[in-house]
């Protein structure tokens, strides 16, 4: 039996079923686990706390499968969580055929990501535990989907913290196209799985496109966007979809923009009302300033500032900054849509920095809503750091 203990006071945690066990909880490791290993975790007195998976190079040390003693960790486990996983997206079918289906420690899968892009899965192994079952949980997402083309896209920071290499590439039926096209509330997409940002398109965001699309139709048919950070242009395109006369979609990836513009086109837009630009955000931010440009809906969705605590102070400031310049280019009744991705950036502390830069601008803004993801991104209530993406609506007044 491969059990690992904790020191004594150490489960504290674990009996509020939380799902890591770090490293410095623990006492030894009898039995020599390896990597991705189920272990037995148990107290300082031998008590069973929970059922994980073992990752001697992580500093997250167990990764809990389970907190019931008779419950076997098997293939057939494996398959049961994916497939009550898929089952509870099935209220987005009609709305979308790109979803999240596998959110990690949200549906009981450390360290499991899976994506559905209309017929094509894409999947990451970001833990030593599900890297240990990954045969098993690609042939559970395939029974559970119907879907035949898999691939991998185990590429992200988090597995080398794992003590593991990355690695991509087709895991079943074909390669994936160049582009594979997606719908999302009506708005046409193109998707690169093999090189586009995390799987290939920010899922986790449709709630707030749907938002701005509904703010765009609320201003009137002459309403402008400006989209920072735009990646392939998904919160421009959805505004556009719902009236919007223009767009200005602004990211410093060429590779990027060059996918709007195809998705603009995709969706019957034009150059003119469909403008990208190719800039670092603070460079454009400056020039539309210095235009006299003033927008209906700015949308500021930066990439993680802060991997680690050790950058929240560094990436407060860049928070600031980007905030500061956003709100000068919001007409007054318009709306600015700010976001964090950044886990060590609590809700409240980007609150307070949006808060800042709004004192700084010497404008007056008013918080309408609080903006998260969407239902395929779950947070496990005893699993906070599973809530990474907060986002704020503010009106201009």
């Amino acid at each position: 039996m491969n059990d690992v203990v904790l020191k004594p006071g150490k489960e504290k945690s674990l009996l509020r079923r939380h799902p890591w066990v770090y490293a410095t909880a623990v006492a030894q490791a009898a039995g020599r686990p390896q990597a991705g290993d189920t272990v037995r975790v148990v107290d300082s007195r031998g008590n069973f706390l929970a059922w994980g998976a073992y990752s001697p190079d992580s500093q997250i040390r167990v990764r809990c499968w389970t907190f019931r003693e008779d419950e076997p960790v098997d293939a057939a486990w494996m398959a049961a969580r994916v497939a009550d996983a898929v089952a509870r997206r099935a209220a987005l079918a009609g709305r979308t055929d790109a979803v999240r289906l596998v959110f990690g420690e949200a549906d009981a899968l450390p360290g499991f990501v899976a994506d559905r892009y209309a017929g094509q899965l894409v999947v990451q192994f970001l833990a030593a535990g599900v890297e240990r079952w990954r045969e098993a949980l690609v042939d559970a997402l395939v029974a559970a989907t119907g879907c035949a083309d898999v691939y991998e896209r185990s590429d992200a920071a988090a597995r080398e913290r794992e003590g593991l290499a990355p690695r991509t590439g087709v895991l079943r039926g074909a390669q994936p196209p160049a582009e594979v096209e997606i719908v999302e509330d009506g708005v046409r997409y193109g998707v690169d799985v093999v090189h586009g940002h995390k799987t290939g398109f920010y899922l986790d965001q449709r709630e707030s496109r749907r938002r701005v699309a509904e703010l765009a139709a609320l201003a009137g048919p002459g309403a402008t966007v400006l989209n920072c950070f735009s990646y392939t242009g998904g919160f421009s395109l959805a505004a556009m979809r719902a009236g919007a006369a223009r767009a200005v979609s602004v990211d410093s990836s060429a590779d990027a923009l060059a996918m709007a513009a195809r998705n603009a086109a995709r969706n019957g837009l034009t150059e003119a009302a469909f403008e990208c630009r190719v800039s670092k955000v603070a460079e454009a931010q400056k020039a539309l300033a210095a235009e006299g440009q003033l927008f209906d809906i700015v949308v500021l969705d930066p990439p993680k500032f802060a991997p680690s605590v050790h950058h929240v102070d560094k990436a407060a400031r860049a928070y600031k900054d980007v905030n500061l310049k956003g709100m000068k280019l919001v007409k007054p009744g318009g709306y600015l849509l700010t976001f964090s991705c950044s886990g060590a950036i609590s809700v409240d502390l980007f609150q307070k920095i949006v808060a800042g830069a709004a004192v700084d601008a010497r404008q007056d803004f008013v918080l309408l809503e609080r903006l998260a993801a969407g239902i395929d991104h779950p947070m496990r209530m005893t699993h906070p750091e599973g809530e990474y993406l907060k986002g704020l609506l503010l009106q201009r007044v």
